[in-house]
């Protein structure tokens, strides 16, 4: 069928056509009019989606589209609404709890049912270009639809803060347990360290130890200086023991200086006195007799010198024994000192360890108790619902021209329908389709100087020119009333 076709069926059934179009029209009219009046309120809130400045954790980071999207289901969720119905105590409805027990029979959460009622009327709407969100509500009442608007919208900003505050008071009696631990062990380990220190008499253990340590190094300086002595005095007794006259401490000594002084003026006055009296005068006797006098003082004072000086070498060796054994004594408490310093160092690694942990929970502790006790939401209230004053739907004009556009299809289609069973000549084509004849021409109405027909004369001239190629096939005319 083309479009001549069609417009020439429409042309002949156009009061079927408006028949269809106007029932349609007339019912949904109608059905529109009885249908019940609903009324839309809408509370706008706008989301903060910057961190925040409270908690540690930023709750909302998140994508703005992803973080909007589970603003959107938070609204949604059945908790949001069994608060609201606990806020506007809807449960507490005779009407509502009889329409319960009507259609649940009873069984079931009496508030989640009540919730999922009320929910269903509710629509939200995030915004694609900022951060607010529009809580719409729909109901048969207009102050009870602003009255549930407002009331999704203040139970959607206190569940934002019950959903940061809970889990915070969880962590905060988990933390508090936690810095309790935390606290007697640090007791403990302060404890256990005040008594090593009091057992082992070590109080600043750094202090204690640099002193033991200097007091070590000036026994290892004393032992040095103590071998040095003890070579130089175990050197001069020897000498001292095979040639004490050579002995430094004998050529030195003015006793022993002064007797060999005077032994030599004696064995100079006994040489002149031998000379001039003889060995048998008594000068020269006496005279040998002090020379032998005063050898024996010599000898004597010579064995005082080297005697002192292998004292001296006893008194070095006794020395340098003693330096060794305190040397020895101090080293082994030094050692000593270390080994308790390290055990103490163990113990005071143990205390700042604990107390680091114990102030790292303690901040931790301080700040989810802030968080706990925050009431603040991210939320804020933008407008609240305000009660409407005219109905959202139905909607009586648009549903009109849907009607009307719905309406105009049907009846065409109608139209078409009722040609197709009963089908009539219409117009050449119909005839060359029904027949498979061509049409040699057309003959218009009278009075009508050129119709569509005869704008669209010039396929049966085509068909005429096509007969006048080929007469076998036949010919024919229409006339056209």
């Amino acid at each position: 069928m083309n479009f001549d076709q069609f417009v020439r069926v429409i042309r002949a059934r156009l009061w079927l056509v408006i028949g269809v179009a106007f029932s349609i029209i007339a019912l949904t009219v109608v059905v529109s009019w009885w249908l019940p009046k609903t009324y839309e309120s809408t509370a706008t809130v706008m989301v903060d989606a910057r961190p925040d400045p409270v908690s540690v954790n930023a709750f909302n980071a998140l994508p703005p589209a992803a973080y909007l999207a589970t603003q959107v289901d938070i609204i949604k969720s059945p908790a949001v609404a069994q608060r609201v119905v606990r806020a506007m105590r809807l449960h507490e409805s005779p009407d509502i709890r009889r329409k319960w027990e009507t259609e649940a029979k009873g069984r079931g959460d009496y508030v989640a049912w009540v919730a999922d009622l009320i929910g269903k009327g509710l629509r939200v709407r995030p915004s694609r270009e900022s951060n607010v969100i529009e809580i719409v509500y729909e109901g048969a009442d207009p102050r009870f639809s602003a009255a549930l608007a407002n009331a999704f919208a203040r139970a959607y900003i206190d569940s934002t803060v019950q959903l940061r505050v809970d889990p915070a008071r969880r962590y905060a009696d988990f933390f508090e347990e936690r810095a309790r631990l935390a606290r007697d062990k640090l007791e403990a380990a302060q404890l256990r360290l005040a008594q090593a220190q009091k057992e082992k008499g070590i109080v600043v253990t750094e202090e204690r130890l640099d002193v033991e340590t200097a007091r070590l190094n000036d026994l290892g300086t004393q032992i040095t200086a103590l071998r040095m002595l003890k070579a130089e005095t175990g050197s001069r007794s020897s000498v001292a023991q095979a040639n004490p006259d050579r002995v430094t401490d004998v050529l030195s000594n003015p006793v022993v200086s002064a007797i060999k002084t005077e032994l030599a003026r004696v064995e100079a006055r006994l040489e002149e006195l031998s000379a001039r009296f003889g060995d048998a005068h008594p000068q020269v006797i006496e005279a040998r007799a002090n020379i032998e006098a005063l050898n024996q003082r010599l000898r004597s004072e010579t064995s005082k010198v080297t005697t002192s000086v292998s004292l001296s070498n006893r008194v070095s060796t006794a020395r340098e024994a003693q330096a060794l054994a305190e040397y020895e004594a101090q080293r082994l408490r030094v050692l000593k000192m270390k080994e308790d310093r390290g055990e103490l160092q163990v113990m005071e690694r143990e205390v700042e360890s604990a107390q680091r942990i114990y102030d790292s929970i303690q901040a931790r502790l301080s700040q989810t108790n802030l968080e706990s006790s925050a009431n603040q939401s991210s939320i804020s209230l933008l407008s609240a619902a305000t009660e409407p004053i005219s109905h959202a739907s139905p909607k009586m004009l648009i549903n009109t021209l849907v009607a009307m556009t719905v309406g105009t299809f049907l009846g065409m289609m109608a139209a078409l329908g009722m040609e197709l069973l009963d089908r009539k000549v219409r117009g050449p084509f119909d005839l060359v389709q029904a027949l498979d004849i061509p049409v040699i021409g057309v003959i218009p109405a009278p009075g009508n100087k050129r119709s569509l027909f005869g704008r669209l004369s010039r396929q049966p001239r085509e068909a005429n020119s096509r007969i006048m190629l080929n007469r076998s096939t036949g010919s024919t005319a229409l006339d056209h009333a």
